[in-house]
């Protein structure tokens, strides 16, 4: 992606927008997205689903959200 200073990435202009959000029964975590086949994708860590979220969104601008249980976002990318 581009950068420059001043530039500010917004998520109104992003193409695509996945969320990194931890499953109810404890067993990793879910991505999710419109841009994905099914909606969501299952996960074991975190860092597995940035990874897939980053490489199949790198011709794309894209903002990654991760949030915690208790559903309060802990970082964008």
């Amino acid at each position: 992606m581009f950068k420059c200073p001043g530039y500010v990435r917004n998520d109104l202009t992003a193409n695509h927008v996945y969320e990194v959000r931890p499953r109810k029964d404890k067993r990793g975590v879910d991505l999710i997205s419109d841009v994905l086949p099914f909606g969501r994708l299952w996960y074991d860590t975190p860092d597995n689903a940035i990874g897939y979220a980053q490489f199949y969104s790198r011709s794309h601008d894209a903002v990654i959200r991760v949030y915690d249980a208790a559903e309060m976002m802990l970082d964008t990318l």
